[in-house]
Formats: C-alpha cells, sequence, structure tokens
C-alpha cells in the first residue's frame, strides 16, 4: 500500500509558490533598504514623475522614522496614506470610538423610534375622537389635510432628523428631543372634548 507520495519531487512542490524564481522577487530576508511595492493605506512612499521607480515603491529605511512623524520623505517623493504611525494609530483608535458610541447611539434611536410610532398613533386616535363640521368644502378640505399631517408628523421628523443628521450623532438626539416635546399628540392626551 502506498501513502500517494510519488516521490520527492511532489513534496518539494507543496513547499513552493509558482514564480518563487522569479528575479524580481523580493524576499523578506533582504536588507531593510530594498524596495517593496506599497499598500494604498500603509503610509507608503510613492514616486513622482520623475520615471526613477515603478510607480509604487516604499522606502523602509526612513519608513521606520515615521512613526515620530519628524521624517519627511525624500525628494520627489510623496507620502500616500496616513503620514505616519501615530495617525494611523489615532485613526483606528477614533474608528474604535465610533464603534462604541454606535451602540449607544443606536439603542437611543429605537426608543427616540419608539416613541415617534406611539406618537403618529396617539395622533391618529386623536384625530378621530375630534368632532368639529366645518362650514364650507375649503375649511373642510384644510382641516382634514391639518389633521393628517399632524398624524404624519412625528414619522416625517424621525425620518428626516434620521437622515439629514447621519454624521453628527448629538444635534440627532437634540433634534429629535425636540421633536418629542414639539410633537406631542394634544388631541390624544386632553381627551375629546378640550379641543373642540
Amino acid at each position: 500500500m502506498t501513502s500517494g507520495h510519488s516521490g520527492d519531487d511532489n513534496r518539494d512542490d507543496a513547499l513552493g509558490w509558482a514564480g518563487d524564481d522569479d528575479p524580481t522577487l523580493v524576499s523578506g530576508d533582504e536588507s531593510s533598504a530594498t524596495a517593496r511595492p506599497a499598500e494604498p493605506d500603509s503610509g507608503a512612499f510613492v514616486t513622482t514623475g520623475d520615471g526613477s521607480g515603478s510607480g509604487s515603491e516604499t522606502d523602509t529605511g526612513t519608513a521606520a522614522g515615521t512613526e515620530t512623524g519628524s521624517v519627511a520623505p525624500p525628494e520627489g517623493w510623496t507620502v500616500a496614506g496616513p503620514a505616519s504611525a501615530v495617525a494611523a494609530k489615532a485613526a483606528a483608535d477614533a474608528a474604535l470610538t465610533r464603534t462604541a458610541t454606535s451602540s449607544l447611539a443606536l439603542v437611543s434611536l429605537g426608543i427616540f423610534g419608539g416613541i415617534y410610532l406611539l406618537y403618529t398613533v396617539g395622533w391618529f386616535i386623536g384625530v378621530g375622537r375630534i368632532q368639529t363640521p366645518p362650514s364650507d368644502e375649503l375649511s373642510e378640505f384644510m382641516f382634514s389635510l391639518g389633521l393628517w399631517l399632524a398624524v404624519a408628523a412625528p414619522a416625517f421628523w424621525f425620518a428626516v432628523t434620521f437622515w439629514l443628521t447621519r454624521t453628527h450623532p448629538r444635534a440627532r438626539i437634540g433634534w429629535l428631543l425636540l421633536g418629542v416635546v414639539l410633537l406631542a399628540p394634544l388631541p390624544f392626551i386632553s381627551g375629546p372634548g378640550v379641543i373642540a
């Protein structure tokens, strides 16, 4: 019985990649001054218009010094991505903070969404209780339009506030709190006899 191996050549093939013998390949064990391809957001140096490079190379000798943020790129080079490791870490910390406040914002949006849904139902019930006979057709139409706009107002306020304050979570909370105060369903709260 055989183990499935026909010789040592198959074992060696399993340990290598196609193109390992490529002369343009730069392995990690060579000197640190050798150029490697740059990643878009790595903070690498990219050549500009002098034609002396392949268009995207990194100088690892100076890239190691960019952690302090004090090393300027060599002449003819520009910085692509974060300018330093400090800037990259600050961006990562800001993203982590945004994620942490996102859960609080999600919970508050759920609470406000429930309040605004209850306000819409309250306005619908309150509008159904109002018994005011208008004097003519135009007055009747305008009164009916106002009542249905009052029913739609809480949902509209929530949607517009959510859409316009996407990047400002504190402003979103403030506008939603203002809507809670302004859009309270008074016909439902006060009863049928008060607004007549």
